[in-house]
């Protein structure tokens, strides 16, 4: 009876061990996603979500992400457009819910003061940053190239996180998705450069709520090597090197000319929970090991 109960011992730790790394956040069980990536950071983490962040796992995440409760977080309102924003905003409700303590309001729309010392100088402290929704192009045209772009990128480098919610989702892309000005329903406007935090990536959201799941689609005709990624409302996508995760409650979408659901769909849905590999453009469902999605063959559009 002894053997037999070290026997399954040891086949239920082995079992529990493998379904602890299949579980762990992206990145967590697999350190080569991370080395030389070709389209998420090197280092560092990206939360991307898709609005209407009302899941408390997304907050707590970002947190996590950055250090714990006390880590310093900048928040960024200039998405909103209001014409003055303040150190109490209330964009940053959600982090002092979850228990933050080092919360800085940083704005500007002027690119003349954002590409100055003393205006990034709490990113410097920062190890997290947070993007409020809006019209997307406003951030562009306030921090793009600037000195403030300059040290969103050393926050990852030296292990920070950046994370954004609607607007603040798609500036992330190298390509700017609904960055026209004069309205949010043009996919391909005045404006098209995003931060590139993502290379090769344009990122739609509130996807699902406002049915625009078939609007990524002409970016990508127009743009055939694009990856597109729509992300719904309350859902984000967690991201390590070239592998992400899905959180929240609802989905994201992968828009990739060349893979389809069979016999003529041109885009699939990721659960929370399920990962993508952005480099070879591979979706998996974890189980004990990471196994391919169902039905999304590799074939062009």
């Amino acid at each position: 009876m002894h053997g037999v109960s070290l026997h399954s011992t040891r086949w239920v730790a082995l079992i529990a061990a493998a379904l602890l790394l299949a579980v762990a956040p992206v990145g967590a069980q697999d350190p080569a996603a991370v080395d030389n990536p070709r389209v998420g950071p090197a280092r560092g983490s990206l939360v991307i979500i898709g609005g209407a962040m009302r899941d408390p796992e997304i907050v707590e995440r970002i947190i996590d992400l950055a250090g714990g409760p006390d880590a310093p977080l900048v928040v960024i309102p200039t998405a909103g457009g209001a014409p003055h924003y303040d150190q109490y905003w209330r964009g940053q409700r959600p982090f002092k819910d979850a228990g933050a303590t080092d919360i800085t309001v940083l704005h500007t729309y002027d690119p003349k003061v954002a590409d100055t010392d003393e205006f990034v100088a709490p990113l410097r402290r920062a190890r997290g940053v947070f993007f409020g929704g809006g019209r997307q192009w406003r951030l562009a045209d306030a921090y793009l190239n600037t000195r403030t772009h300059t040290e969103l990128l050393a926050l990852l480098d030296r292990g920070g996180v950046i994370s954004g919610s609607s607007a603040g989702a798609s500036i992330m892309g190298s390509f700017l998705v609904r960055g026209d000005t004069k309205t949010n329903t043009v996919m391909m406007g005045d404006h098209v450069e995003g931060f590139g935090l993502l290379k090769n990536v344009g990122i739609d959201q509130h996807l699902l709520r406002r049915n625009r799941q078939f609007d990524l689609l002409e970016v990508i005709e127009a743009h055939p090597r694009l990856l597109g990624i729509g992300i719904d409302e309350n859902t984000a996508i967690v991201v390590q090197g070239d592998r992400f995760e899905v959180i929240g409650q609802s989905y994201a979408v992968i828009y990739d000319n060349q893979r389809k659901i069979p016999p003529d769909g041109r885009f699939y849905f990721l659960a929370p929970g399920d990962r993508y590999d952005m480099g070879s453009r591979e979706p998996f469902r974890p189980s004990v090991t990471d196994r391919p999605l169902e039905r999304v063959q590799k074939a062009p559009w």
